[in-house]
């Protein structure tokens, strides 16, 4: 008689283990939309809300809510036309208290 030796072979997992990139540094965080807005509001000519809503991506009802938003948080916002009509929004510069 004869006898077979079976011997297991090692367990395999489902997926195989990825090699770990070399840590690269980590990216600098990305602008929020809200100090995208606020950055064009302090240009010297301010934004107008096409150019808010082209920026951000987001409609102009919400646009004119943020500008709300901002008001709300004691921000001053100008508002003034230009000789097309257009409206032009910037955000008024704070004096420092002497």
């Amino acid at each position: 008689m004869t006898e077979e030796t079976t011997t297991k072979r090692p367990r395999r997992m489902a997926r195989e283990a990825k090699p770990k990139a070399p840590s690269a540094p980590p990216a600098a965080k990305p602008q929020s939309k809200g100090a995208l807005v606020e950055d064009l509001l302090q240009q010297s000519g301010g934004a107008s809300l096409d150019d808010l809503c082209q920026a951000t991506g987001w409609l102009p009802h919400t646009c004119r809510a943020f500008l709300t938003g901002l008001r709300k948080k004691g921000r001053t916002v100008e508002r003034s036309k230009r000789e097309d009509g257009v409206t032009i929004y910037r955000i008024a510069a704070t004096q420092a208290a002497a």
